[in-house]
């Protein structure tokens, strides 16, 4: 018996990435990896080949999937590139930091008077990376802002050549990370926009992974 069409192969990033400044300390951000998890389990279990390409989280990989455990930025980024060339769509909810520091202390740096200061040097967009290869793969990317959330997505989605664009605010009331459910504005490559409020994040992962794999190329 023959079997159905294969199922592309899916990379899921998740979590945030971590950049050292000395032995005991790093940049960071709050992202707690839950989304990208979530959007994960529910690849595998519509019946893809899922890359979980994450960064430090306290969350168990589900079963099933391929997973890549990273620290910094440029990890990450060496990881999707590598994995990308087999892959038929990147979903990227990781929050990836945009700085790095341009030397890392060989010893931790001790307390003294006075300002200390730190060179930071940008890190490499992955996104705008892949988008300018991606051929016929799908792209989706996450837009956090604390304003003008609708046009700084939409400039991410062209700028980036990415297909699905998944934008959401930081504002006081509601934590965009460790929230469990959340208020999302999704806008494709068509101009296709629709307003998902007050989901789940199980919710929204199954949503955002249906709506990216129905995008044509």
């Amino acid at each position: 018996m023959r079997s159905g069409p294969r199922k592309p192969s899916i990379i899921v990033t998740a979590g945030p990435t971590r950049e050292k400044i000395d032995p005991v300390r790093f940049l960071s951000n709050y992202s707690t990896g839950t989304f990208g998890y979530e959007i994960a389990k529910a690849a595998k279990a519509a019946g893809n080949r899922v890359i979980l390409i994450s960064g430090p989280t306290a969350i168990e990989p589900p079963e099933g999937v391929k997973f890549i455990g990273v620290e910094s930025a440029l990890e990450m980024r060496k990881a999707v590139l590598k994995e990308f060339k087999k892959a038929g769509c990147l979903i990227m909810a990781a929050a990836v930091s945009d700085w790095r520091v341009v030397k890392i202390a060989r010893q931790k740096i001790r307390r003294a008077r006075g300002r200390k200061r730190i060179e930071l040097i940008a890190n490499p967009d992955i996104l705008a990376e892949a988008g300018r290869v991606k051929g016929s793969r799908v792209l989706v990317g996450f837009a956090l802002e604390t304003e003008n959330l609708e046009t700084n997505a939409l400039r991410k989605l062209l700028d980036k050549k990415i297909d699905l664009v998944i934008a959401n605010r930081h504002n006081r009331r509601r934590e965009a990370f460790g929230d469990n459910k959340t208020t999302v504005v999704m806008i494709d490559r068509y101009g296709n926009r629709r307003v998902l409020r007050n989901k789940t994040k199980q919710e929204l992962a199954k949503i955002i992974l249906d709506r990216a794999l129905s995008i044509n190329i």
